[in-house]
């Protein structure tokens, strides 16, 4: 049932922000941002270790840059340095809220953060920070999603949540079908072969290689990240099948 407790709590999460969470009409709609910052906050007051990996949807697609002409590298480092401006904008907002958070870019930017370095992130999470991963992976090709399997992985983290404005994965669209029926949990097999629109293929298969759990959820719900990371059920659990 959902709102039910179906796993044990977690500590070390990855929480993935796509740009569109940080506006869509403009490129920066303040309440929504506000209210993501709240919801990590209270997270980060029950303890939590968390590091984020944000998009830059908002301000710059790359896969639309290059239906006018740009070349798909070009158009991939623009979206990284839209990342950038988002990591900034969150971070600034947490620090409002007493939050302490460092930015880590994939590729260094004076004056921005700290160029990530392994042993200085966990250093960081350890000693009670949050860390905001910008750049993605730092090349071209790759998605946010994919560079935050990546970095869930390399940081030890129990579970890779992947925040959107829905209450998980459907088999229908949601928003457009109201029969549209909500799976509570899936394998990473039945998210490949049924091409369900979670994230890139990339991702899933690296998640599936690491045995790393994703929770897609609605982190426009107040207090649902709180809930997700103390193992409530209120989205949609994509794990191996025998888990």
């Amino acid at each position: 049932m959902e709102g039910s407790s179906s796993n044990k709590p977690y500590q070390r999460i990855l929480l993935k922000i796509s740009g569109e969470s940080f506006g869509k009409n403009n490129p920066f709609e303040m309440t929504w941002i506000h209210n993501i910052a709240e919801e990590i906050k209270q997270a980060h007051l029950a303890n939590k270790e968390i590091g984020i990996v944000v998009g830059g949807g908002n301000i710059v697609r790359g896969s639309e840059l290059i239906k006018h002409g740009i070349k798909r590298p070009i158009g991939d480092y623009m979206g990284m340095l839209a990342t950038v401006i988002n990591a900034l904008a969150l971070q600034d907002i947490l620090s409002d809220l007493d939050v302490e958070a460092v930015i880590m870019t994939a590729r260094e930017i004076e004056g921005v953060g700290e160029a990530y370095h392994y042993q200085n992130c966990l250093q960081h999470l350890n000693s009670g920070k949050v860390l905001i991963f910008a750049e993605g992976t730092g090349s071209p090709y790759f998605t946010t999603d994919t560079a935050a399997a990546l970095k869930a992985a390399e940081i030890g983290a129990e579970v890779f949540f992947k925040a959107t404005k829905v209450d998980g994965v459907f088999d229908k669209d949601p928003v457009t079908n109201p029969e549209a029926r909500k799976f509570e949990s899936l394998s990473y097999e039945d998210v490949l072969l049924n091409r369900y629109r979670v994230m890139d293929s990339t991702a899933i298969a690296f998640c599936l290689d690491n045995n790393l759990p994703i929770l897609i959820f609605n982190l426009t719900k107040k207090g649902n990240f709180l809930r997700a990371s103390l193992g409530e059920n209120v989205g949609t659990v994509i794990k191996g099948s025998e888990a």
